[in-house]
């Protein structure tokens, strides 16, 4: 296959590889691709649940494993998957090569367990292209300049998949999971939730970064900076998609979906305010969704270098749920007295409220969390 064939990348998650039939579906779709004209390189998560178990066998080695070891644990799950798949993909007939994140030149800071991605180095991958040849790549990981294994953080296959996407100068990034696109909310809980076919990047950043599970954000940010255009697709039996690109001229002013994350805590700084609590914020790595004069609200899920956290004296930790509402320019103050009215008047109580750019949030308290979505999508884009 010559160079002027466009290259294709596609990130498959753990749920379209959770077992050897849906890994084998995953080899046919792969092929399919290739032969309708594409140059292909895949991305792989780790099948189903590996990782969790994976962190659950460490902590029952060690109460507190450190980050470095736990890279060079979890780091299996995606290397198992891309074997596979690549063996999968020869016995098909197409020629196809397996590699690591490091043997792929992903070369990410020293951050164990949350790295960011500084420089990417395909050459392995551009020379095995040329070489009509499909590759297959292990998501989430890469190495340090100090050559260690390093690890993304959660949703970091997306990341991979984004950024080899942005130094082959790939024509698109499909991101294929279980479901078919993104919605105007969690069609499980909001039956009335719309199919959104086109979001601008701004508008999935503030999705994706208030808790929407469909990509990760950090890689919806990488994408958005080289301006590599993505499709959220489904991996089998897919008649649409979500298209993700740059802001088109006619985009209105809109709520475009709503979500609800519930695994959040609310952290209010002691007596001597906000100031003394950063130091351990940052020392400690706590993924911090976003920051108030009056505290943080941290994601309880990223930290997988500690079964808990101890905080300084004094700081207290509440669990709370945030409600956001994403979409072009709706973080205007109407909007979010619209959505406050209505959930005091559905007895919900308010911890605090926010509202900027292309974001609308509601902080709560826990467990009416799907009552929340439901309530505002219809407040907020049902009724307009």
């Amino acid at each position: 296959m010559s160079q002027s064939h466009p290259i294709v990348v596609q990130k498959y998650g753990g749920s379209s590889v959770a077992d050897v039939p849906m890994l084998l579906s995953v080899a046919k779709r792969v092929v399919a691709t290739r032969a309708a004209g594409h140059r292909v390189v895949v991305v792989v998560s780790a099948m189903g649940n590996t990782t969790n178990e994976l962190l659950g066998l460490a902590r029952q080695v060690s109460p507190g494993p450190g980050r470095r070891e736990l890279d060079m644990l979890i780091s299996v799950g995606e290397r198992i998957t891309m074997a596979l798949l690549s063996m999968a993909v020869s016995d098909l007939g197409v020629p196809a090569v397996s590699f690591t994140g490091s043997q792929s030149g992903i070369i990410t800071d020293e951050n164990h367990s949350a790295a960011r991605v500084i420089e990417v180095r395909p050459q392995r991958i551009q020379q095995a292209l040329d070489d009509d040849k499909v590759v297959i790549v292990a998501g989430f990981q890469g190495v340090s300049r100090s050559r260690e294994v390093t690890t993304l953080g959660r949703g970091g296959s997306d990341t991979t998949a984004v950024a080899l996407a942005a130094a082959l100068g790939a024509a698109w990034c499909e991101i294929c999971s279980d479901v078919d696109g993104v919605y105007s909310a969690d069609p499980r809980k909001v039956p009335q939730a719309r199919h959104l076919d086109r979001l601008s990047f701004e508008e999935a950043l503030a999705l994706f970064r208030a808790g929407s599970k469909v990509l990760n954000a950090e890689a919806t940010a990488f994408a958005a900076h080289h301006g590599i255009v993505l499709a959220a697709v489904k991996t089998e039996g897919a008649t649409r998609s979500t298209r993700i690109q740059p802001a088109w001229p006619e985009l209105p002013s809109r709520v475009a979906a709503v979500t609800v994350d519930a695994q959040l805590e609310l952290v209010r700084p002691g007596p001597d305010g906000i100031d003394p609590l950063l130091p351990f914020l940052d020392e400690n790595q706590v993924p911090v969704r976003s920051l108030r004069c009056d505290g943080a609200i941290v994601d309880r899920r990223d930290f997988h270098h500690r079964a808990s956290v101890t905080w300084p004296a004094g700081v207290t930790s509440t669990p709370v749920a945030v409600a956001t509402a994403a979409g072009a320019s709706c973080g205007r103050l109407p909007l979010l007295r619209r959505g406050s009215a209505a959930l005091t008047a559905a007895g919900f109580t308010l911890l605090g409220a926010e509202a900027d750019g292309d974001r609308l949030a509601w902080i709560l308290e826990p467990g009416r969390e799907d009552e929340a979505e439901l309530l505002l999508h219809r407040v907020l884009i049902e009724q307009g």
